[in-house]
């Protein structure tokens, strides 16, 4: 029997690679579905020519309303194709950059375990700071759970007023109706526009390439340990290019100190520098005081003991 030695990412890939052959067996097509005939994709095509302000939703319920069974996600995948009149996507990036600070986003996105299941994570995240509200995962998340987990989010709402969300089923009318009874507008976006919740998304690419890409999760608390660990340094250590390459908490040091020392620390397969200072760090005189009075009580302690 022989040893095969192989590298870490070798067997993330295989990982990866099994997970999408045993899905793709499980959700091998069984039955063709039935093909929209010319007639629907006309109506379709008429309705965004002639109202050029109605979107996938409108046009699906008028079209239910008119006997036609079709979903709204074959409705928007038609719609993609039509030419329409103005700019729709100008008036949405104008209210995100109009509400920036009273906007949070929610979002969810799936992570492979070691047994090929599945764990969803949701993340709450605010648009102003991009600095993460909360986050959860579990296996087979419900409405009611997402509820409670807007609870644990928004004790207090605060400054927000609007609560950008797509169109997954665990977003239901129940969770519509209890963003509203606290005060916050839900928006949500169009069908395959995620750039419309481009702060969540972007986060999510962000922690996939530099945390999930590199590590196996083996259950829900391994990966909650993983995340929570991850968005610490992505709070208090990593820079980001939407505020100016700044970090979201400053640490106050000095960068002019010259006797500074640079510790790195190795976290999820990226480098991050801790800044450890030697002694020559200016002090404000509150700290030398707090610093000099701990320095006598605990000699009072050890005078005591010798007593």
């Amino acid at each position: 029997m022989s040893l095969l030695i192989v590298k870490p990412d070798t067997v993330v890939a295989w990982h990866r690679a099994g997970f999408r052959c045993y899905w793709r067996w499980r959700s091998r097509r069984r039955s063709g579905r039935r093909p929209v005939t010319k007639e629907v994709r006309d109506l379709i095509r008429r309705l965004a020519a002639e109202n050029a302000g109605w979107g996938a939703l409108r046009i699906h319920a008028e079209l239910l309303k008119l006997g036609f069974s079709i979903s709204e996600r074959t409705v928007a995948r038609y719609l993609s194709r039509v030419h329409r009149r103005g700019n729709p996507g100008r008036f949405w990036l104008a209210f995100l950059e109009n509400h920036r600070e009273a906007i949070v986003a929610l979002d969810f996105f799936t992570v492979p375990t070691i047994r090929f299941g599945l764990l969803y994570v949701l993340v709450i995240i605010e648009h102003g700071r991009r600095r993460i509200l909360h986050f959860n995962i579990l296996s087979h998340p419900t409405a009611e759970w997402v509820i409670h987990q807007l609870r644990e989010a928004f004790p207090d709402i605060g400054k927000y007023r609007f609560a950008i969300l797509d169109h997954d089923s665990k977003f239901s009318a129940e969770v519509l109706d209890f963003l509203r009874c606290i005060g916050l507008k839900p928006k949500r976006t169009s069908i395959q526009a995620p750039w419309q919740n481009g702060v969540a998304d972007r986060w999510i690419g962000t922690c996939r390439r530099e945390l999930l890409d590199h590590v196996i999760a083996l259950n829900e608390s391994h990966l909650h340990r993983l995340i929570r660990e991850y968005i610490a340094y992505y709070h208090e250590d990593r820079t980001h290019d939407a505020l100016r390459k700044r970090k979201l908490r400053t640490r106050g040091l000095s960068n002019s100190n010259r006797r500074t020392r640079h510790k790195s620390l190795l976290r999820f397969g990226s480098v991050d520098c801790i800044i450890a200072t030697s002694g020559a760090r200016p002090r404000s005189r509150d700290q030398a005081f707090l610093s000099n009075r701990s320095h006598r009580h605990s000699g009072a302690e050890s005078r005591s003991d010798i007593q």
